[in-house]
Formats: structure tokens, C-alpha cells, sequence
């Protein structure tokens, strides 16, 4: 197999039990060329599909077990531009300057995502401000520099003592950061509408499809499926999430279990403003709202991958998570109508790594994405995309493997 196999997720999410149009992806039955593969059908690949697609670049996505069935369905779908890694503790890994340029790329993201969704009709799209509360991580005093910090860098930010945090909101903590115009998403219905934006600009989707070997050279690649057909191409993306494929370094990732739950509809329970949550804690709580009234929470990560030890763990966890949501919104019922747990990769600095493979010519693959999954898909589709079709990005230097040196430039390679 080309990638690792991994039980992405267990337990029924809340977006499963949520209409979605279909996508058509029939099992691939012969032989096909074509300028991009792309390797996984979750959010990361709809994106880069739908944005090689629009720039009339040829584009096969497959996937062996079908559209939005992986780690896509496991997603809390809050659509942050706060990266893991506040700005100061960043900036003391990466630099001030690297720093500042992550956390502004990230805020583009999230607006690129809520404009390519509006412009494509999704429900489920709303914008929401983001609460960060002080917890073990960072103080109050350690919050205040934070919220200093990005508002040097041009990032706007309120920062909320313990009265106007209790007033305002009805929450108890020392303090707390507000941020603007995040998302909360249906990450299911968003990532089937984006594939088919791909269809409707050539894109072709095979599914299940599994790639079992690939041969990478400099003039093309072939990828060979389980059932032994035939993809050749100019360039291999590698999609797939936290299943990691053969030869990808290891070194500054690794992958983590986390656990959520939805409660039932309670429209009159909710908090003012229904911002999202999160805190400034380790292990993390996080909250949303749907727009049935429900709360998503989510987090308690643990820092291994065993899917068995994982899943034992869902009952524990999910009592947990609804123990804590009780306590931080008072009044509301923590009870649980949908639990469910997966796996995700993490990053020393808490950015993605989206680069070309080692020693794979022609290949590239986007990993190692923290609790901002949907906003570093996008910023790996403009990067991938834009590379292929011969625009540099000038924020792809902060995403490379650990030690990377600075790849060529796939410019004109496919004609485009």
C-alpha cells in the first residue's frame, strides 16, 4: 500500500446523520492520464481539486473508501485562523517575523474558505467570533501579552477581563481573548459541494480506489491501484490526511487521538453571541453551535495513535467532555446525542507541512494539521495549486519538512 492504513475514526458523528448531495465516484474500471492525481478525498483533497479544476488543469482524485468517509467526517468544523501555537510562543520557535506572517496567512484562509463557499451556495456556513480562555497554558497576565502581541502584528483582538467575560457571556474564568469572523462549517456538505465544483470543471473522482504503488520519475508518474490500473501523470498529491504515506519523513509530526460530542437541540440554552470556545489548556476543551441549537465539544487529545487503546477510551472520554461542558455553560444540557473519536497529526510549531516528497519527483503532500485543519487545507491548495500552475507562493518557505531545502519551481510542467 502507498499509505499507512489507519482506523481514522469511530463512534457517529453528527455529520453523518446530516443530508449531503452525492458525489458520483465509480470504482476506476481502466487505465487513465491525466496532469494531477490526487490522492484522498477529504476536505484537503476537494480543495485542491476544485482549485486545479478552475484553473483548467486535468485532475483525478481518488480514494479507497470514497468522498468525505475519512477524518473529514471526524472534524469539529471550527474554521479558526488562531493557530495552536499562540503568537508569542511561536514567534520564540520560529521568529517574530515567520511568526506573524503564519498567523496573517491563516486569517487570508479563512476568508478565502468563507468566500469559496458562499460563492457556492453552502449551508451551514456562518461566521462566528472565537473566545480564548485563559487556562493552564497561559494566564491572564500571559493572555494579556498574547492579545498585545497580535495586536502588533495587526491582528485584531479584545481582551476580556473576569467581570466583562461573566457579564457578557455568562462564563467564569480569569480571562479570556476575542478574535473575529472565524467559521463553523458542515465539514461533510462542504467537502462533497467542493468535489463536485471539481466535476463540473473536468475533474473526475474514482472510489473506493486504492493507490498501492507508485513510481515516481522526473518526466511523470504512474500510480497503480489495487486493481491494477494505471494513473499517469505529471504531478502526485498526497491527501490523505493522518494515513501517512510510505517515505514521508517523520521527523517534526506525529499523530493523536482526540474525542467530541454533540448534544441535543437547545436553541434557548445556548450562550450569548455563540462564539466559538477554546481554551488556553492542556488537555483543551472546545465548543460550537450548530444551527439546530446543538453544542459540539470537542478535545481531551491524548498523545498517542493506537486506534484500539483510542476507542476504548470513547465512553470515558465522552463523559468527560459533557462533565466539563456542563460546568462551563451553565445551564446547558450536556447530555449526549452523538460521541465519536479520532486521529490527527500535530507539528512541533503547530503548523501543517505542505512541500514536495523526498526523493518522490513530481509528488507533494500536505500533513501535520493541528486543530486548524480547514484552514491549512486551503492554504495547501494555494500553495499545491498554484506551484502546478506556476505561481510561487510566497508563504510556502514556513511549511516545509523540518530542514527542507527550497524545492524548484514546478513552473509550465503541465502546460498551464
Amino acid at each position: 500500500m502507498a499509505t499507512k492504513p489507519k482506523d481514522l475514526r469511530t463512534g457517529r458523528s453528527i455529520w453523518q446523520s446530516l443530508p449531503a448531495s452525492a458525489v458520483r465516484a465509480p470504482a476506476l474500471r481502466h487505465d487513465l492520464e491525466t496532469d494531477v492525481l490526487i490522492v484522498g478525498a477529504g476536505i484537503t483533497g476537494a480543495m485542491i481539486a476544485d482549485a486545479l479544476a478552475a484553473n483548467g488543469v486535468r485532475v483525478v482524485v481518488v480514494d479507497k473508501r470514497g468522498p468525505a468517509k475519512g477524518a473529514t467526517t471526524a472534524s469539529t468544523a471550527l474554521v479558526q485562523h488562531e493557530i495552536d501555537r499562540p503568537l508569542r510562543r511561536l514567534s520564540l520557535g520560529i521568529g517574530k517575523a515567520d511568526a506573524i506572517r503564519a498567523w496573517r496567512r491563516s486569517r487570508l484562509a479563512v476568508d478565502a474558505i468563507a468566500a469559496r463557499l458562499r460563492e457556492l451556495g453552502i449551508r451551514d456556513v456562518v461566521r462566528r467570533d472565537s473566545l480564548y480562555l485563559a487556562g493552564n497554558l497561559l494566564d491572564p497576565d500571559e493572555l494579556f501579552e498574547e492579545h498585545e502581541a497580535r495586536l502588533s502584528a495587526g491582528l485584531a483582538s479584545r481582551y476580556l477581563e473576569r467581570g466583562e467575560l461573566a457579564r457578557r457571556l455568562g462564563i467564569r474564568r480569569g480571562a479570556a481573548l476575542l478574535s473575529y469572523d472565524s467559521l463553523v462549517i458542515n465539514p461533510r456538505r462542504s467537502t462533497l459541494a467542493l468535489l463536485k465544483a471539481a466535476q463540473a470543471n473536468g475533474a473526475s473522482i474514482y472510489a473506493p480506489t486504492e493507490i498501492v504503488e507508485i513510481d515516481a520519475k522526473r518526466s511523470a508518474v504512474t500510480a497503480t491501484s489495487d486493481q491494477g490500473r494505471h494513473i499517469h501523470c505529471r504531478h502526485l498529491v498526497f491527501a490523505t490526511g493522518y494515513e501517512l504515506p510510505h517515505g514521508a519523513p517523520r521527523r517534526g509530526h506525529k499523530i493523536i487521538s482526540t474525542w467530541a460530542i454533540a448534544t441535543p437541540p437547545q436553541p434557548r440554552r445556548l450562550w450569548p453571541e455563540q462564539c466559538t470556545i477554546w481554551e488556553a489548556s492542556e488537555p483543551y476543551l472546545y465548543l460550537r453551535t450548530t444551527s439546530d441549537g446543538r453544542i459540539i465539544c470537542g478535545g481531551e487529545d491524548e498523545d498517542f495513535s493506537d486506534e484500539e487503546k483510542r476507542d476504548a477510551r470513547l465512553l470515558q472520554k465522552s463523559k468527560t467532555l459533557s462533565r466539563k461542558l456542563g460546568r462551563l455553560i451553565r445551564g446547558a444540557d450536556p447530555s449526549i446525542d452523538f460521541a465519536w473519536t479520532g486521529s490527527f497529526g500535530e507539528t512541533k510549531t503547530g503548523l501543517p507541512i505542505i512541500d514536495r516528497m523526498p526523493r518522490m519527483p513530481n509528488c507533494w503532500i500536505a500533513l501535520g494539521y493541528g486543530g486548524n485543519g480547514t484552514t491549512y487545507a486551503r492554504i495547501a491548495a494555494d500553495i499545491i495549486a498554484g506551484e502546478i500552475v506556476g505561481r510561487t507562493d510566497t508563504d510556502a518557505d514556513l511549511y516545509r519538512f523540518p530542514s527542507s531545502a527550497p524545492a524548484p519551481s514546478a513552473r509550465n510542467e503541465t502546460g498551464h
